[in-house]
């Protein structure tokens, strides 16, 4: 038994990549760590319900967590550079990882609840907004999920035919992102449903 717990050790891989935001660093890993995507902005709203963010920001450089399935983006604050402490995260939260300790507890509770306002409620979408939600979820989540971020469809406006996307992960904060992906989307979506789409509108998640 000792034995397979060592090989299951050895199997649990944590690598850095930079993302287009120089705040953010994105920790990929070969475990899944949620079902759910989770974002932290301070070690309150961890300590509720991630030990693995909590535990996170006691580098005191950390500003946002945020975990979605197979990575971890840290959003650091302007004292240190990634360069210099990169590597210590890393080792950090493979070996958090490779120790077995709780990922998530429990979804925060208090952000399900804003973020069922600001992200689409479960209703069954149809027509124009089912069709975005498709090719959002083709094109662009992966698109921008190589990059540490996510992005939620939030509305339609058929009467101005505006549709608004939520950012949230490293393309929230990131200003050359936003553009990028404003520009991205709003191409792809008039290509893909002519004369459907005047403008896209992006809100930071």
């Amino acid at each position: 038994n000792e034995q397979t717990s060592s090989s299951k050790k050895e199997a649990i891989e944590v690598y850095a990549e930079v993302t287009p935001n120089p705040a953010v660093m994105k920790f990929g890993t070969n475990k899944s760590l949620t079902q759910t995507d989770v974002e932290f902005k301070n070690i309150e709203e961890a300590s509720k319900s991630s030990p693995l963010a909590q535990a996170i920001f006691n580098f005191p450089f950390v500003k946002e967590v945020f975990i979605s399935d197979n990575y971890i983006s840290v959003t650091k604050y302007d004292m240190v550079e990634w360069n210099e402490v990169f590597t210590e995260v890393r080792t950090f939260i493979r070996e958090y990882l490779v120790s077995g300790k709780t990922i998530i507890k429990e979804l925060p509770q208090q952000s399900s609840e804003s973020k069922e306002e600001k992200v689409t409620p479960q209703v069954k979408l149809e027509g124009i907004p089912a069709q975005i939600v498709d090719i959002l979820d083709e094109y662009i989540k992966p698109a921008v999920a190589g990059d540490g971020g996510n992005i939620a469809f939030r509305s339609y406006d058929e009467q101005n035919k505006v549709v608004s996307v939520i950012l949230q992960g490293a393309c929230s904060g990131c200003p050359s992102s936003t553009a990028t992906l404003k520009n991205g989307i709003e191409t792809l979506l008039k290509d893909m449903l002519p004369n459907q789409i005047n403008e896209v509108v992006a809100i930071n998640g």
